[in-house]
């Protein structure tokens, strides 16, 4: 009787060791406005992968980074913007190849900086030019730390280079009186909307389209609404299996297998009910009457790529730091 109860509870053990075996968890870095998206993906996810607990962790993609460098244990980071992953590949956190992991140079889905503006559009803003206007204050987060707020930087520079014909003085005066009319500078793009739809400041927030869009449906369009300008910058979404970490954990498979769901029909469906513009023709023809057409241009054609813009824009003592200044 004795040998039968070991033998029956040996045998019990091999059925209960794979459940065990898939109870894995990951954590997600993601940027600011990303809380309610990977809500529905890693809900969705978890359906078709049982016993899997995902994780997250939001703020500007740049103070993101940097934690990861200094302990953050993320597995896979969801950010806006390549040279923050360029950060983690450069400290060892992620392969050097890692825009090669995933289809579009790693990136699921894409925006652009868009603006939301008060119910009936009182001081009429359109485009950027209206951003310059003395009676107009712009409602964006601190370039150093959201990449939220460096894509409108760099979308801004990008039409007042066709604007101004590249004449670097006015593009620079432009960029300033910008800066000089953000009346609060926040650390990333969720605070940032806190300050312009819950604490009424500012004229016109700046963000992705997604965001609000997003916006716009949970605060009604009695109380703001979107303004999509002629041009603005294509802005890609890349992931990465954040490759240090996910060894360590163990989850190198998991991680890629929970990126590559962003790809699938059920996660760019996702991604397009929150906003965000897709690479797969079947959802994106599904979505297409709500998306208006707009004129993007490309980080490429008109800075020569990231790592341009990193050596001339962003670094320490480039044009970032000589028009944003103390602020």
């Amino acid at each position: 009787m004795k040998r039968l109860l070991i033998l029956g509870t040996a045998i019990a053990a091999l059925f209960v060791q794979p459940a065990f075996a898939q109870e894995q968890k990951l954590l997600n870095a993601s940027y600011d406005v990303a809380r309610e998206l990977f809500v529905a993906v890693n809900e969705a996810f978890v359906k078709e992968h049982p016993g899997v607990t995902i994780d997250q962790s939001h703020a500007g993609t740049s103070k993101q980074a940097r934690s990861i460098v200094e302990g953050l244990e993320a597995d896979v980071v969801t950010f806006n913007q390549s040279t923050d992953i360029d950060f983690l590949a450069k400290n060892g956190f992620v392969s050097p190849e890692w825009t090669k992991a995933f289809p579009n140079d790693a990136s699921p889905f894409y925006s652009f900086p868009a603006f939301l503006v008060r119910a009936g559009n009182p001081k009429n803003i359109k485009g950027w030019a209206d951003l310059a206007r003395d009676d107009v204050h712009a409602v964006f987060p601190n370039p150093k730390t959201s990449g939220n707020a460096r894509y409108t930087y760099l979308a801004a520079t990008a039409w007042a280079k066709e604007e101004y014909k590249d004449d670097q003085e006015k593009i620079e005066a432009y960029i300033t009186k910008i800066f000089d009319n953000v009346p609060v500078f926040d650390t990333g793009g969720r605070a940032a909307t806190t300050t312009f739809v819950e604490r009424g400041q500012g004229d016109v927030l700046i963000t992705f389209e997604a965001e609000t869009r997003g916006i716009e449906k949970q605060f009604g369009k009695d109380k703001v609404e979107s303004v999509i300008p002629s041009v603005s910058l294509l802005a890609e979404f890349p992931v990465a299996v954040v490759d240090k970490v996910a060894k360590k954990h163990g989850t190198e498979a998991l991680a890629k297998t929970y990126l590559d769901f962003l790809y699938t029909e059920e996660g760019q469906k996702i991604a397009a009910e929150f906003g965000h513009r897709v690479h797969n023709e079947k959802v994106a023809a599904e979505f297409k009457s709500e998306f208006p057409e707009i004129r993007l241009v490309k980080v490429d054609d008109v800075f020569g790529g990231w790592s341009k813009i990193q050596s001339e824009h962003f670094a320490s003592g480039g044009t970032l730091d000589k028009l944003y200044g103390s602020r």
